[in-house]
């Protein structure tokens, strides 16, 4: 990533509050985004377009290298687009910048835990400090619809060059999440000073001694009698914060023989795996909105023996082998079949693991959709991989280990052969042409 230039917007405007980064060299064989919340990102920029044509076009023009240096600053990203005409076009894309109560909210969550400001420092964006902002009613990533597209084509919706100056800025954002935040109206310097200076003041209030003030207690009340007394009560009080980490399971190793048929290692990672659950279900149920989410069904037997495999710790012959060995087994799985699920499922969770197996295949409907999109994915037959079909729903490129995967979301799934098996080669991507690119397949030259 090439950084131009750095320099005030408007008069008045704080040092680094407009960035101005290079135009992007075309890109082949990868997705646009590798980081979590540049796919984040991508997901907001493709359930507002209304018409995928505008994606698909926009996702050839960031690949071809036709969007021209990228200005970002509060609450706007600007480029120029070139069609293949030759023709230029000025794109504006508005996200709302975070009001100063919700920054003063964002950095007492950032200096809350140490790790935070270390992170942001590496040029990463932490998924806690997000989850926290969230939790504190400060949303940093776009949602659906945040994004707004102003182009010089005329268009009153997403238009392929918006969408082109969009995939074209995830790939910024997978180097700097500073870019998304200088987004949402604060200046990397700024950002970091203002941290710096609210870490110091934290820091000294709690050397200077003394039990900070939390109020009068709160006298309790029977559940029972509280619900009772309906209105006539006082409000409960605010729920209690989300703890910073998961808490730690006590130890089993009391050097003593365990009891027969109790395993110590494998209690203290269910306890430590049933922590971080709990954390998450906490964290999800504080969020605003909340109520009004549709209760999802909770995984299968399966699923959630899969998901425990993925938390084992990582190889070798101790403690986690074991684990691994007995979810095989509970599973009706090899090792080396688990370990193939653990690695559907790191790439996108229970559906990631439908398409590894044979639980899943598209209807009729569907796989006429399926074939549709395939058909339609490339501009021209000469740039279109050969494909045969290698059952309900996937397709296999001749001459090369690459695969397409039709997925029940509605997205491809990327795969290619490793020692004679099919494996997940990365996330699911709505365009199959980027699927079958991050699987490795050759690309063609789309014209």
């Amino acid at each position: 990533m090439t950084e131009t230039g750095s320099y005030d917007h408007g008069e008045g405007a704080a040092p680094g509050a407009e960035r101005t980064f290079a135009a992007l060299p075309p890109v082949r064989g990868r997705g646009f985004a590798e980081s979590w919340w540049g796919r984040s990102w991508i997901r907001a920029l493709e359930a507002t377009a209304l018409d995928s044509e505008q994606l698909k076009k926009g996702r050839r023009y960031a690949r071809d290298g036709s969007v021209g240096a990228v200005s970002v600053r509060p609450g706007r990203i600007t480029a120029v687009v070139r069609d293949r005409d030759g023709t230029r076009h000025r794109v504006d894309v508005l996200l709302q910048e975070l009001g100063d109560g919700d920054w003063d909210r964002f950095l007492d969550t950032a200096v809350d835990r140490a790790g935070h400001i270390a992170a942001l420092l590496d040029r990463e964006m932490p998924p806690h400090l997000v989850e926290d902002a969230a939790t504190a009613g400060v949303e940093l990533l776009p949602g659906t619809g945040d994004l707004e597209p102003e182009c010089g084509c005329g268009s009153w919706d997403l238009c392929p060059h918006a969408a082109a100056l969009c995939y074209t800025v995830a790939r910024l954002l997978d180097q700097d999440p500073f870019v998304l935040l200088l987004m949402r109206g604060r200046a990397e310097r700024r950002l970091l000073d203002e941290l710096q200076t609210r870490s110091t003041a934290r820091a000294a209030s709690g050397t200077a001694g003394g039990t900070p003030d939390t109020g009068p207690a709160v006298a309790g009340v029977p559940a029972a009698e509280a619900f009772a007394a309906g209105d006539i009560l006082p409000p409960l009080p605010a729920a209690p914060p989300v703890p910073d980490e998961p808490g730690l399971p006590p130890s089993l190793d009391t050097e003593t023989d365990p009891v027969p048929g109790i395993d110590p290692d494998g209690l203290e990672f269910l306890a430590a795996d049933a922590a971080v659950r709990a954390r998450r279900l906490l964290v999800e149920a504080l969020a605003e909105g909340h109520a009004d989410r549709p209760v999802e069904p909770g995984p299968s037997f399966d699923e959630d023996a899969v998901r425990l495999a993925a938390a084992v710790p990582g190889p070798g012959a101790g403690p986690g082998s074991v684990i691994a060995g007995r979810l095989a087994a509970a599973t009706g799985r090899t090792r080396a079949e688990l370990e193939l699920a653990v690695r559907a499922w790191r790439t996108g969770g229970p559906v990631a693991l439908a398409v590894l197996g044979d639980d899943w295949s598209p209807d009729t409907g569907e796989l006429a959709r399926a074939s549709a999109a395939l058909d339609g994915a490339w501009e021209s037959a000469a740039g279109r991989p050969q494909l045969r079909s290698a059952g309900p729903g996937r397709w296999t490129v001749v001459g090369a280990d690459a695969q397409l995967r039709y997925g029940p979301d509605g997205r491809w799934w990327p795969y290619r052969k490793e020692r004679a098996r099919w494996v997940p080669a990365g996330p699911a991507e709505r365009d199959p042409e980027a699927a079958l690119a991050a699987a490795g397949a050759p690309a063609g030259d789309g014209d």
